[in-house]
């Protein structure tokens, strides 16, 4: 059975009006072309719903039934059409974002507040994870967009990648905040907060340490930078910390602002990437988010040279 949306469009107009001129009027469609769908409609159907007498359409009780059924189909018909329009406009459908710890306090609160703002129906999961859980649900398509330290070569993902180039934190009050630039050498063995010696970032700081002959003091062990923030305006000890962490700490401290963040050298980075599954498109709204999300790192990027 072919019965298609201009056959019931036509059906239902005809038997609103009572005539096929009428009804082709109000399609602005011909008369022979009205006559020719209700006829299809009916040979597809297998059974006439009206009778011809003197140029004239009468209803049979069958069309009277069939007129239920019509109208339902065009009803979730339009409906679906109506949807599609929503979702293909921003307005309407979900979202599924997965964040590693550095975005977290701020920037991604921040970014889907303002990317929701004018999007009522739209329904958002936010998951913060570690990144290794956050590449498997953006590689099995769990996850629609994610932003996680940048991973291996994988088949399933499709990556943006970014070299963040880390800033020191320290405390505005301490002398070594009167220079633009702090060095390893200004910190040969001073207490720091880093993450685990064996992550990549700990690693990569290590080195530069080591290329200006300095000491590299461990004090705190963390598993991301937010909580070695304190502990830095405490004055126990300096974080070699990425650039959305120190965006982020300076957006919620609002007035308070007990700590300040200058570049280091030499340049140690945070190599983060946005995620997205390689087997399938993206939605509309994964795109607009995505812009979003690009802009801001960008600006952050640019914010923190």
């Amino acid at each position: 059975m072919n019965i298609s949306f201009r056959q019931l469009q036509a059906f239902q107009e005809v038997m609103r009006t009572g005539s096929i001129s009428d009804a082709a009027r109000s399609l602005h469609r011909t008369q022979p072309a009205v006559s020719s769908l209700i006829a299809n409609l009916e040979q597809e159907l297998g059974i006439e719903l009206f009778e011809r007498q003197r140029g004239k359409l009468i209803r049979k009780p069958e069309a009277i039934l069939f007129l239920e059924e019509a109208e339902a189909i065009l009803e979730r018909l339009n409906h679906a059409t109506r949807k599609m329009h929503e979702i293909g406009s921003l307005k309407q459908g979900r979202l599924n974002i997965a964040f590693m710890p550095a975005a977290s306090q701020v920037l991604m609160p921040q970014l889907v507040s303002s990317f929701v703002a004018d999007k009522p129906n739209v329904k958002v999961s936010l998951m913060m994870r570690g990144s290794t859980i956050i590449e498997q649900w953006i590689a099995s398509q769990n996850y629609d967009i994610g932003l996680a330290e940048r991973p291996a070569p994988n088949p399933a993902l499709k990556t943006i990648d970014y070299d963040l180039a880390c800033l020191c934190a320290l405390r505005s009050d301490d002398p070594l905040a009167m220079k633009s630039e702090i060095t390893a050498k200004d910190l040969s063995d001073r207490p720091l907060a880093t993450l685990p010696l064996g992550h990549p970032h700990s690693l990569s700081t290590m080195k530069s340490f080591e290329e200006m002959g300095a000491g590299f003091n461990q004090r705190f062990e963390i598993r991301n930078f937010f909580p070695a923030l304190h502990l830095v305006e405490q004055g126990l000890c300096y974080c070699i910390c990425d650039p959305m962490t120190a965006e982020g700490y300076q957006a919620g401290a609002k007035e308070k602002h007990d700590l300040i963040f200058r570049r280091f050298s030499p340049t140690t980075s945070l190599d983060v990437s946005i995620l997205l599954p390689a087997v399938r498109p993206p939605s509309s709204l994964t795109i607009s988010f995505l812009s979003l999300l690009r802009s801001k790192i960008d600006d952050i990027q640019k914010n923190y040279k």
